[in-house]
């Protein structure tokens, strides 16, 4: 296998492999025995630090409870490890071995999500977990991401290629109908954010909930019938269909060819394709009569995938694309707050195994910068953040992964990709969206993460008449 054809698996097939179980490659022996015991150890002092929240831990040496001396282990997250491969991840990779120990099945928790949230409680006191080694990995991945710029042409593709073409018939057991893999908006009649919760999940609320979000981005976006609109990230064409059905002429980009191929079709099956143009290629590389013959340009969720050293192209792209007078731009994103946002961004489970070599902007830092790189150009119309809508969004998708992967969708899959015809191997695949649904979750319920919806327009553009 070529390094190409390798740097094109997903993350996950190739770093388990470090701590595979396989009969070929056995785990015992003097030293990894003593290299686990060292990690154990590490962990168990860390953990005995725990000052909020309490945890069970279970393992082939007994049971302990966290913090030492709790009386009622009620509501305790508990924690039984199944292979002690769980300490080498720790100590090799600090909170991402925890999700790879997780994926591979190292150990079983009683609430994942319950488990996230005292790793949050305590995060200064987990801080203890990392050492030298993932400290060092974590330092010079936050260099590779943000300083030697790896978001080139051929990188941006591959990195697609990971994230979305896994396959058409995956994505679509979980999303909603329309296929809209960003958050929705969660409105009285679905009982808002947290009805599912209070109130119980019904059919169709997520229906609902994506459409109001598209109508939104869309009113945000000034569209008019008539209008022309510039989509940066088609997804599977939730935008692009619902602008078409209000009379705009849209093009929408993406790199995914299973994106193409499903937004063309849906276009086609609602006689649409006179409307929609899918654009297979890098947003830096759109026609050349694409020039200021734009009224609006929208991209959901995918900015984040655009890395800090190519955000003066990104927004060169939307000032040369949006006409002069009346161009307004929509732009959505996962943020990091102000006090935690850095150039410097390093490695974690969403980069590694979701979105390679992703870089999160603040609310702030992405307006600044697009004023220092573009002055004068655009106004800084709106700003909203959409977390508090997230949560909800990723149990839906969590519901309907567990409910919808069936026998048929199982063989779908591993037609396409061979490698998941391991037992083990879809597990693991299968265990990492769970936990990346709930990663998230916790990230956005504890405002840890944010999503900034952003609004630029040409100066004196108005959203309305008004006098």
């Amino acid at each position: 296998m070529s390094p190409t054809e390798v740097s094109k698996l997903p993350a996950w097939t190739l770093r388990s492999r470090l701590f595979s179980s396989d009969e070929s490659q056995a785990n015992s022996g003097f030293f990894r025995n003593l290299i686990v015991s060292y990690a154990r150890s590490n962990a168990i002092e860390t953990m005995k630090c725990i000052k909020k929240g309490t945890l069970v831990l279970e393992d082939s040496q007994g049971r302990q409870v966290f913090p030492a001396g709790t009386t009622s282990t009620d509501g305790a997250v508990v924690l039984k490890v199944v292979n002690d491969n769980l300490w080498l991840r720790i100590l090799m990779s600090h909170d991402i071995g925890l999700a790879e120990a997780y994926m591979e099945g190292d150990f079983h928790v009683s609430s994942l999500k319950g488990l996230l949230n005292l790793w949050l409680d305590n995060r200064e006191v987990m801080a203890g977990f990392k050492n030298i080694i993932n400290s060092i990995c974590a330092y010079y991945s936050a260099v590779a991401i943000n300083t030697l710029g790896r978001q080139t042409l051929e990188m941006s593709l591959q990195n697609v290629q990971v994230a979305y073409d896994v396959s058409n018939d995956f994505y679509e057991i979980f999303l909603s109908k329309e296929m809209m893999y960003s958050c929705a908006i969660w409105g009285p009649e679905e009982d808002g954010p947290n009805g599912d919760l209070t109130v119980g999940p019904k059919e169709g609320d997520l229906e609902a909930a994506q459409h109001r979000k598209v109508h939104h981005i869309l009113k945000l976006a000034r569209v008019r019938p008539g209008d022309r609109l510039l989509e940066i990230g088609s997804g599977w064409g939730a935008v692009s269909i619902e602008a078409a059905k209000m009379g705009v002429t849209v093009h929408t980009v993406t790199l995914s060819s299973e994106q193409k191929a499903m937004t063309e079709s849906r276009a086609a099956a609602l006689g649409l394709s006179d409307l929609i143009t899918v654009h297979l290629c890098d947003y830096r590389m759109l026609p050349a009569e694409f020039e200021n013959t734009f009224h609006a340009f929208v991209s959901c969720e995918m900015v984040e995938a655009v890395g800090y050293k190519h955000w003066n192209e990104y927004f060169g792209v939307m000032d040369w694309a949006l006409t002069k007078e009346r161009g307004t731009a929509v732009i959505t994103a996962t943020a990091q707050p102000e006090f935690r946002w850095s150039e410097y961004q390093p490695d974690d489970f969403a980069r590694h195994y979701h979105w390679p070599n992703t870089f999160l902007p603040s609310a702030t830092s992405f307006p600044s910068e697009l004023q220092r790189i573009m002055p004068g150009k655009f106004v800084f119309a709106g700003l909203e953040d959409h977390a508090v809508h997230y949560p909800r969004t990723l149990r839906e998708w969590g519901r309907r992964l567990t409910k919808n992967f069936d026998k048929a969708t199982k063989q779908r899959i591993q037609e396409k990709h061979p490698e998941l015809r391991n037992e083990k191997r879809l597990q693991a695949f299968i265990n990492k969206w769970h936990y990346m649904f709930t990663y998230a979750e916790v990230g956005y319920a504890r405002a840890y993460t944010a999503l900034n919806c952003w609004v630029f327009a040409r100066p004196e553009n108005v959203a309305e008449p008004c006098g």
